[in-house]
């Protein structure tokens, strides 16, 4: 874009010139970047009524999430069917790990502080990212909010909801000096979670309560950010989280106990140091420690004295080095490096024959070369993942060490210079290490597996343009993709037990497909105006047993619905914010085979939200009001666990 200015021929002569207002719209990353990413903002998390961490994943194309049901359910994501375990979580930078269960549950984390949540296939197009993302198979990661740099802020949050649900925080953000701030934030969780359902028994239905569904849970974090005259940058964070839960069980006709508790505590802490040396040159670093205690009890009268008693403890220490030098203006190389200490304390033993824990410890090295190429309209990204790990055991088998080379390359281009129209296309080899579960589960532990090793290929088109005034921008991206897994590790009956074992092989195919446009409605005075804000996203995929020796060879694999999608339709004014979800899954099955005993029906949930906020002065007020299930469709994502019917939720914010 050229401006140009008029110059007056009298150099007395003051003029005074009307402003001029330049609008764009800018070329979101989902568009320009080589692998598929999708983003969701702290204002388009508002301002929809999305009130947790899964419920804004669910928005994403191509995230499934597994949710056991109820407000205390855990809920895991997998991205293209490849499994939680492929999937790296990533708070601020650094991944969240359990090497126990090789999955994170997403429902710990609270929407309330998070800047924004970005979801991406393959690794994310940070340059400077830690080899742990390299070496992902997808990475949904959780960028908090930084405030406090212009003073003193509070903000209070009371919020309410159906089944008991009750939860106050809060935040608070101070400079303590030049280039410093503290951020506090911390909550309280509450619910008895008794949700109504209908029960189905041939030509009868009635209705129940879920049984057993009680939480309360305890979430502080503490940040530390620092900004050197240099720029350079120090992120120091400490969480801490604690839960204890009822765990319903499976509703089979009309049993529906809940005999199992669970207790959880997490702490860790991690630091995140940026400096530039010159032009050419950054280093990035990250340092972690984590501690996880988790205790489970299941009540059963054919238990020794009645009760059974489950306890883990695990540690983690992890360091991680990424040097990046910029050759010059379109050629970058990065050097990833990661190491990870691991150990398991429990009172789980291998096996029955084996009075003596394991107590596993694994050592994991990572190491990523990865170079970035942005000439022209092309821009390419290639990187190779080398990965070791050696582990130790004092009681049982030990396991042999892993070695691994895993490649990738995503290519994009600008199809037409005046136009932004890619095409891109990503290759990418991950694998995932058993978890300690795996191998010394009692009696389901088998310390001879190998890594789930899994190939990805991607092709797609992104647009983003104004094909018409009467909208502000319109956003399409369409990608078809196709992934190989072998040596899946899966639970499968031997002659009196179930053994994890390496068995199959896995295909999947499938297109995602996004869309996103603002439509604005009507001008009110200069800086406000009336718009309708739409966004959509469709998933068609297969995913088929192709093990030659199954009986279920080219069956769907379970809990994969062949279609699901979403769609938002956010109507900003300046007096009221209004937004409505949907989300859908298609048909399923919750076993490979797929005969009608084991299906599960398809679904359509919708949500109706209404927001409002005040100014007061100093302070800003904001109310909100959700109607959750708005059809009060009765289904289940997970079978034999009903999930909670039409529901409410209310908070109010106060800021100041």
């Amino acid at each position: 874009m050229n401006l140009s200015a008029q110059t007056d021929t009298v150099p007395t002569r003051e003029h005074h010139l009307e402003g001029v207002t330049i609008e764009s719209h800018r070329t979101d990353r989902q568009v320009t970047a080589s692998k598929p990413i999708q983003l969701l903002t702290k204002e388009e998390l508002r301002q929809l009524g999305l009130q947790n961490l899964a419920d804004a994943v669910k928005k994403f194309a191509g995230a499934q999430v597994k949710d056991y049901g109820g407000i205390g359910g855990m809920k895991t994501v997998s991205v293209r069917n490849l499994g939680a375990h492929h999937t790296a979580v990533s708070y601020d930078d650094v991944t969240i790990s359990n090497t126990q269960a090789g999955q994170i549950d997403i429902n710990r984390y609270t929407l309330d502080n998070v800047e924004s949540i970005t979801l991406s296939v393959g690794s994310d197009d940070n340059w400077l990212q830690s080899a742990r993302h390299y070496a992902s198979g997808g990475v949904l990661s959780i960028k908090s909010e930084r405030q406090g740099r212009d003073g003193k802020q509070w903000e209070w949050k009371l919020k309410g909801a159906s089944f008991g649900y009750v939860s106050p925080s809060f935040r608070y953000w101070q400079p303590i000096s030049s280039g410093t701030t503290i951020a506090l934030n911390g909550s309280f969780m509450r619910a008895d979670g008794q949700y109504p359902y209908t029960l189905v028994n041939g030509r009868e239905k009635t209705r129940e309560k879920r049984h057993n569904t009680d939480i309360s849970s305890w979430q502080g974090e503490a940040n530390l950010y620092h900004t050197w005259n240099d720029q350079s940058q120090l992120d120091v964070k400490a969480c801490w989280y604690y839960s204890d839960r009822g765990l319903p069980g499976a509703v089979i006709l009309y049993k529906d106990e809940g005999n199992e508790r669970l207790w959880d505590e997490d702490f860790f802490t991690q630091a995140v140091f940026t400096h530039r040396f010159h032009r050419q040159l950054t280093l990035k670093a990250r340092m972690k420690y984590a501690h996880s205690w988790n205790k489970y009890k299941d009540y059963d009268m054919k238990y020794e004295n009645g009760v059974r008693t489950d306890v883990a403890r695990q540690n983690e220490y992890y360091g991680s080095v990424t040097l990046g030098w910029r050759a010059n203006d379109w050629l970058t190389f990065a050097l990833a490096e990661d190491m990870a200490f691991n150990n398991l304390r429990s009172n789980i033993t291998i096996s029955d024959n084996l009075t003596d824990p394991p107590y596993p410890k694994r050592t994991t090295s990572l190491t990523a070369l990865s170079a970035n190429l942005e000439w022209q309209r092309l821009r390419v990204n290639a990187n190779v993942v080398g990965t070791y790990a050696t582990e130790s055991v004092e009681a049982g088998k030990q396991p042999e060490d892993q070695k691994r080379l895993s490649p990738s390359l995503s290519v994009s281009y600008r199809l037409l210079k005046n136009e932004h129209l890619f095409l891109r296309a990503m290759y990418k080899n991950t694998f995932r290490m058993p978890t300690f579960n795996d191998l010394y589960y009692i009696r389901m532990g088998n310390t001879g597996l190998r890594p789930e090793n899994a190939h990805e290929m991607n092709v797609g088109v992104t647009w983003s343009g104004r094909p018409v005034k009467l909208v502000k921008y319109l956003t399409v991206t369409i990608d078809g993709y196709l992934n190989k897994v072998t040596d899946k590790i899966v639970a499968f009956p031997s002659t009196y037990v179930w053994k994890m074992a390496n068995f199959g092989q896995v295909t999947i195919e499938g297109v995602d497909v996004t869309l996103a446009t603002e439509i604005p409605v009507m001008k009110i005075a200069k800086d406000e105006e009336v718009s309708l804000l739409l966004t959509g996203s469709y998933t068609n995929l297969k995913a088929v047993d192709k093990e030659d020796r199954s009986p279920t060879y080219d069956h769907q694999l379970p809990y994969t619905p062949r279609q699901s999608g979403n769609a938002s339709v956010l109507l900003r004014t300046p007096w009221v914010h209004l937004g409505y979800n949907v989300f859908t899954q298609g048909k399923r099955w919750s076993n490979v085979q797929t005969t009608p005993q084991y299906a599960l029906k398809a679904y359509w949930e919708h949500s109706l939200s209404l927001s409002h906020e005040f100014r007061l002065r100093a302070c800003c007020l904001e109310l909100q009001a959700t109607v959750h299930n708005l059809t009060d469709e009765q289904y289940e994502i997970i079978k034999y666990y009903p999930m909670p019917g039409r529901s409410f939720s209310a908070s109010a914010t106060l800021r100041f």
